[in-house]
């Protein structure tokens, strides 16, 4: 598989050296995180065939059969404290749709803030995990997306709110492609995560389908109800109150009335 990805990539790409396949791991970013504490190089990409514990954000687990999806981490070692790159769910939400649309035609949606959606159905999610090091900190990005699931494949639980690229395209897309197409514009906006910054979150308040919508807000015990306005500047959710005071959100379950079953 590893030469398969080489071979839809630019051999003078940066990150092609720093390519492995697995064809088993428990979790890509749980082994990149290992990974970048024993000095993995930034750019260090992991591609696993199967997870066995593929996980999600708030503890939860991420469907990954084999051979039925893309499961990617990258290790990143920005050179500025990690306060400047708040928004950097964003922009890999935005890598991640030009990517797909890139290899299959299709330009999902993105609920706020990691889902890649269509037709109210996730093709998947993205795990952003910080990595403390003695001396730096190194930015872990995990992706997983469904490729050649028919419903009948999820889990009963999901078959109502799961979906896979070859449920809307013509045909079902490489995985090998698809992989790198992601590596190509993970790279790209690893270059101007900082530099291009307005156009990235420009570009993810078009594409994020929560905006505009009613949402339910699950901090802790407490479930309040708003209305999502836009995301600022650091990707958060501004939402406002029935009241009419509005607040930024950065944690926190977010459910769109209507979808994944919230009513």
């Amino acid at each position: 598989m590893k030469q398969q990805i080489l071979s839809f990539l630019p051999g003078e790409h940066p990150w092609q050296s720093h390519i492995h396949w697995f064809g088993s791991l428990d979790s890509t970013n749980t082994r990149a995180k290992l990974m970048a504490r024993e000095g993995a190089p930034h750019g260090t990409v992991l591609i696993a065939g199967h997870q066995t514990g593929g996980r999600g954000r708030m503890g939860r687990s991420f469907h990954s059969p084999a051979g039925s999806g893309l499961y990617l981490s990258v290790i990143l070692r920005p050179s500025s404290p990690p306060e400047r790159w708040m928004h950097l769910t964003c922009a890999v939400a935005v890598a991640a749709c030009k990517a797909i649309e890139n290899t299959c035609g299709l330009l999902p949606g993105i609920k706020w803030t990691n889902d890649l959606v269509w037709e109210r159905r996730k093709l998947g999610g993205i795990l952003t995990e910080l990595c403390t090091l003695p001396e730096s900190t190194a930015a872990i990005i995990g992706i997983g997306i469904n490729i050649s699931q028919t419903p009948k494949d999820f889990p009963p639980e999901l078959q109502t709110m799961a979906g896979s690229l070859a449920m809307f395209c013509e045909k079902t897309p490489s995985r090998a492609k698809l992989a790198a197409d992601l590596i190509r514009h993970l790279q790209e906006m690893d270059e101007k995560l900082l530099t291009d910054k307005m156009s990235v979150l420009e570009a993810y308040r078009e594409n994020c389908i929560t905006l505009g919508t009613d949402v339910s807000i699950v901090q802790g015990d407490s479930v309040r109800h708003a209305h999502a306005l836009t995301v600022d500047e650091q990707g958060a959710l501004v939402v406002r109150f029935p009241d009419g005071h509005t607040e930024a959100v950065n944690s926190g379950e977010v459910s769109i009335r209507g979808m994944y079953g919230y009513v």
